[in-house]
């Protein structure tokens, strides 16, 4: 027989499949649902932490369990997460983790083309959107292109835009991935749920490096989208 709480999160997959619980509404509490229910707390909050797996649900720190809604990003824009969170009608956020200059790695300074004593600035945050923790975001840049540490505010681009250094260009890395202990715990996550992690390094149009940065996303709100077409096709070509 399927095991209770299974039969549980079929429940709640058909109440969201029928407008009962709309997409960005808030799933009544596990108090609530076992009350409904009948059913044990323990039961009721495994069917829920499996929907979470499937990216169904989406949990929000002292807010609730809400009925996910998934984001499609280009992979082909270059675009920043504050704007790209703003333009969707979010509201964007960042949870600082580390912001401070220092010396680049090895494998830094060869990226970003500079020296091993060169200053470079470090930034690690978890973004968010509305308060929901969505990615984590590890960069660093070129001390010199960027205004003093202090004054960089929630938008990296829009800092670099501040002083002309807004990459023109960029060449992204993505892979599958699961979520450690430390970013499930970051992102409000289960250990071992879908991650997207990227690698980004991007370009002022002379060609300078700007930005080295590996992301972790969740797998259970992003869908990363790229359009293809037949070689040799122009985008004025139009085809089917």
């Amino acid at each position: 027989p399927t095991p209770l709480y299974l039969q549980l999160a079929e429940g709640l997959r058909g109440l969201i499949a029928d407008g009962t619980v709309r997409v960005g509404e808030a799933l009544p509490s596990e108090r609530e649902l076992s009350a409904m229910t009948q059913i044990s707390r323990v039961t009721v909050r495994k069917a829920i932490d499996a929907l979470l797996r499937e990216g169904m649900l989406s949990r929000r720190p002292g807010s609730g369990t809400y009925v996910a809604t998934r984001i499609e990003q280009p992979a082909s824009l270059l675009a920043g997460f504050s704007a790209d969170m703003a333009d969707r009608g979010s509201r964007p956020g960042s949870l600082w983790i580390e912001k401070a200059l220092g010396r680049p790695t090895p494998e830094e300074a060869m990226t970003l083309a500079l020296s091993p004593d060169a200053a470079i600035v470090r930034l690690a945050r978890v973004r968010t959107a509305d308060d929901e923790p969505l990615a984590i975001e590890r960069a660093v840049v070129p001390a010199a292109l960027l205004p003093p540490v202090e004054a960089i505010g929630a938008s990296l681009y829009e800092a670099l835009a501040r002083l002309g250094n807004r990459p023109v260009r960029g060449l992204q890395r993505l892979q599958s991935s699961l979520a450690t202990a430390a970013e499930a715990q970051l992102l409000s996550i289960p250990v071992g749920a879908a991650i997207l992690r990227i690698e980004r390094r991007s370009f002022l149009a002379s060609g300078a490096p700007v930005e080295f940065t590996r992301s972790a996303y969740r797998g259970d709100r992003f869908d990363f989208v790229t359009e293809v077409r037949e070689p040799g096709l122009r985008p004025a070509d139009g085809g089917a």
